[in-house]
């Protein structure tokens, strides 16, 4: 791939970087004033052109979800920022507000413009104490440079941006489940239609973005639709679904690899040069036997599979559920797949709101069916019986109010897939996860 040059990471490493007086320096706050210059609807349709695409998990196109919204609404109308970031493996929104806050708060201004919202709510996990200072001193600073309050950037008009701290669940990734607990209520994702762009926070038409999807709004705003296009991946012309993978990406490798770390680099990389140049290669000096492209709920790649592009195209032609967050976990080759399968289906049953019976039971028995193969009385039919629950659990059968099923069941479907002789070998040696074969590191 030609030599990138980071823009999201561009002032990480600068000597204080999360202040207001040297992002200004750097020429922050430029793409505000040039948004507040433009109507809304230009601002909306700038970005809509750009292609961009939500970085929160769906992939959506920014722009479009914007337009979802009433013409000509009394108000209010809110923004709500998910800074959840809770899949396992993703830190690449955490990087963002602890380095460069204001970058995320000038995208946030911006994107208020364009929606025509007084108010942003910026949703930050419980977790993410530094996160939380750091982000609460750049709005202070804002405030008092009049960036924030009374009279927005000149405009006459008011903009607020409060910082919320929920309680750590990863439901609350899911949009309508952020709101519901953003309304002080438990995080119980919300039947749909109808949707938060018609009937969000308070019962108001409201915007979610996330984090590093509205810190490229401040760069497409500053650099044009045109530049952001040409970083990436155009669409695939077989492929009339596709909108394409524009953009730069931040990359969050973890995992069994030398040099752990989030990476900035254009849609489309593939998995084997984030493992091998970026992060310098498997750990141990073994090999990759399985490769997560975007957080666990995704899936897994084979072995075979590394040169996948990590776009929004490419993880789904493998088997996987999508690209996700971009959050890589690599496995190494002395791993054994029945515990990291197990440690999936644990995380997702202890997270699982309850409100669905599908995901409530199908998770617990998933993560049962997985202790009883790990504790030396498997039986072959189990990977079956796996693969039924999994089966009949999410929103693709239509069984589930939001997606966290689906992420749940997607890793044991693609697991047994694509790795089931192993499985099938740990049951009939009935090795149990006590056996230092299975737990090798």
């Amino acid at each position: 791939m030609p030599e990138f040059e980071p823009v999201l990471l561009a002032r990480i490493n600068k000597p204080q970087s999360a202040a207001l007086e040297t992002y200004r320096a750097d020429g922050g706050y430029e793409a505000l004033r040039k948004a507040v210059a433009m109507s809304p609807g230009d601002v909306t349709e700038l970005v809509k052109s750009a292609g961009l695409r939500g970085r929160g998990g769906a992939g959506f196109p920014t722009g479009v979800k914007w337009t979802f919204l009433p013409k000509d609404h009394p108000g209010p109308i809110y923004l709500c920022v998910n800074a959840d970031e809770s899949e396992p493996g993703t830190f690449n929104n955490r990087i963002l507000m602890e380095f460069d806050p204001h970058q995320l708060l000038e995208g946030i201004a911006i994107a208020c413009h364009a929606i025509r919202s007084p108010t942003a709510y910026l949703y930050l996990r419980y977790e993410y104490g530094r996160s939380y200072r750091v982000l609460e001193t750049a709005i202070q600073e804002c405030y008092a440079a009049g960036i924030l309050g009374e009279n927005f950037m000149g405009t006459g008009r008011r903009l607020d941006v409060h910082l919320h701290r929920g309680a750590g669940a990863y439901i609350c990734g899911e949009e309508t489940g952020l709101i519901e607990s953003l309304e002080g209520k438990r995080a119980w994702p919300r039947i749909k239609p109808p949707f938060p762009a018609i009937e969000g926070l308070f019962r108001k038409p409201t915007i979610v973005n996330n984090v590093e999807t509205l810190c490229c709004v401040t760069h497409i705003v500053a650099r044009g639709a045109e530049w952001f296009k040409s970083v990436g991946i155009a669409p695939d012309p077989q492929n009339p679904r596709d909108a394409g993978s524009y953009g730069p990406k931040l990359y969050t490798v973890a995992g069994h690899v030398n040099e752990p770390g989030c990476f900035e680099l254009p849609m489309g990389v593939t998995a084997r040069e984030l493992i091998d140049v970026h992060a310098k290669g498997v750990w141990k000096g073994r090999k990759a036997k399985a490769v997560v492209p975007g957080g666990i709920s995704m899936g897994f790649l084979s072995a075979d599979e590394l040169d996948t592009p990590l776009d929004f195209n490419g993880p789904g032609k493998r088997g996987c559920l999508g690209l996700g967050t971009a959050a890589v976990v690599v496995v190494d080759d002395q791993t054994s797949m029945v515990d990291v399968l197990y440690n999936c289906c644990r995380f997702f049953s202890h997270e699982s709101c309850g409100q669905c019976t599908p995901c409530r039971e199908g998770t617990l028995w998933m993560t049962k069916i997985l202790e009883r193969i790990r504790t030396g009385h498997g039986r072959l039919e189990d990977l079956d019986l796996l693969l039924e629950v999994a089966g009949s659990m999410g929103i693709i059968p239509g069984t589930t109010i939001c997606g966290l099923s689906d992420g749940a069941a997607w890793p044991v479907k693609n697991a047994i897939h694509k790795f089931r002789p192993e499985f099938e070998e740990y049951i009939r040696t009935g090795r149990t996860s006590r056996d230092p074969v299975a737990y090798a590191h």
